[in-house]
């Protein structure tokens, strides 16, 4: 029989530590939830007999003289170890993989520490595996997995360590780590499709303005020495005149209009690290006439989502409110949920707050009140959530239908206006060599 020492949570939450006697780990295991105990924590005590045979043999090895050597000591490691703020965020795959993984064991009846253990062993990603290193050793040391979550802020946002705090209290770990990992499934999940919509549009776009600038550069000067050879300085079509002007102004200031760009770019950024100058962005993307309503549909379906999520995770509804405008990404919805929040501080409701701002239809304003009224808040965020999914769905292919012939449209229009104007001229220059060999 071996002794385990182990960490666990009773059905109220608490936590409780103590030993047990069993043969085995899995025994040990089975022991203490006979208890109505939820282990998060196991490990084997060693024997004091043990201990004491260890420690006269490190005496005789700390007596014996140390050996002369003309090398580096090879016992000796360097582990160096990059800064958090080199460091980048972990690639949401990966991180939704884990804690799907994580649930999985630790629903199965593995205990936490050697969850955490077994996904370290089998991890690729660096900073995971560093990350995971550490929230053992906390937890090995008696701290909790959300204490030790919020030790790597870059790789656990608010949002999962406040639900795995509530998962501890409740004594439901696997359940929330469970809704966790679907959340980020779905998040996810739009987030590729709003992204698969973009790639067409700007690759088309991208190429309209590499055609253009071919045309421009490198074939409008022909024609133009071509045109005062054989017209000998004769008046050309206006279309002509205007693209000529054009492919002189593009050769003459490229760097200007390059410059100009790269001015744009970074007088955005600026504006858009500020307060006002993020909110106006914010504003605007929500108005935009073709994607403003892709926009809107992902902020609702978010918000949504994020709410229920941490509302069934037993998260405090000012807390949950909280953490939703710190991760909504959207400042105009960010300060509704702040006025919400400050509503249901008041003891207020959450359907006048709502009704006030524009981004949240009157539809999802009516399913709150609803769970408000009945006591199934979580229950209706989330499927106004799923609603919205599918809202979002439908938009992402009305944008790419609508997108997509628009931009060929303006490809054929640019190209198809240099063509003419290149054409009108050699129809003139034809009719003068027919009329002078005639």
């Amino acid at each position: 029989m071996a002794t385990f020492q182990y960490i666990a949570k009773d059905s109220a939450g608490n936590e409780t530590r103590g030993q047990i006697e069993a043969g085995d780990r899995s025994s040990a295991i089975a022991a203490v939830r006979a208890q109505g105990l939820f282990p998060t924590a196991l490990g084997e005590v060693k024997s004091a007999p043990a201990a004491a045979a260890v420690a006269p043999a490190k005496a005789k090895k700390a007596k014996a003289p140390a050996k002369k050597s003309g090398g580096l000591n090879k016992d000796i490691k360097i582990n160096i170890k990059m800064p958090s703020w080199m460091r980048g965020k972990v690639n949401t795959k990966v991180l939704t993989q884990f804690t799907r993984q994580l649930a999985t064991l630790v629903n199965a009846g593995l205990p936490l520490m050697r969850g955490i253990e077994v996904l370290k062993r089998q991890m690729k990603d660096p900073q995971m595996v560093e990350a995971l290193g550490g929230i053992a050793d906390n937890i090995a040391s008696g701290g909790t997995f959300s204490e030790a979550l919020t030790q790597y802020p870059k790789i656990f946002d608010k949002l999962y360590v406040n639900m795995v705090k509530a998962g501890e209290a409740g004594g439901v770990l696997e359940v929330v780590l469970g809704r966790l990992a679907e959340f980020a499934e779905k998040s996810e999940k739009i987030k590729n499709k709003v992204k698969g919509a973009m790639i067409y549009p700007i690759v088309v776009l991208f190429a309209a303005i590499g055609i253009t600038g071919f045309l421009l550069v490198a074939v409008i000067p022909k024609f133009k020495q071509v045109f005062n050879d054989m017209l000998g300085g004769a008046a050309l079509p206006p279309i002509t005149e205007a693209v000529m002007q054009a492919s002189e102004f593009v050769q003459h200031n490229g760097l200007v209009i390059v410059a100009i760009v790269a001015a744009i770019v970074v007088i955005k950024k600026i504006v858009g690290h500020t307060e006002a100058g993020a909110y106006f962005f914010d504003v605007c993307s929500l108005k935009a006439p073709v994607t403003g309503t892709l926009v809107q549909r992902t902020a609702v379906s978010r918000v949504t989502r994020t709410l229920g999520t941490l509302l069934s995770s037993g998260v405090p509804i000012l807390q949950s409110l909280v953490i939703v405008r710190d991760t909504t990404g959207n400042r105009v919805v960010s300060k509704a949920l702040q006025e919400v929040h400050d509503a249901v501080k008041e003891g207020e409701g959450m359907t006048q707050p709502l009704s006030q701002c524009p981004v949240f239809p009157p539809m999802v304003v009516s399913m709150v009140e609803v769970g408000e009224e009945t006591g199934a808040l979580a229950d209706m965020l989330t499927r106004i959530a799923n609603t919205y999914d599918d809202e979002v769905d439908n938009a992402v292919a009305g944008m790419t239908a609508a997108i997509e012939p628009a931009l060929i449209i303006v490809l054929a229009v640019v190209v198809g206006t240099i063509v003419i104007a290149m054409f009108l001229p050699m129809i003139k220059i034809i009719s003068s060599v027919s009329g002078g060999a005639a």
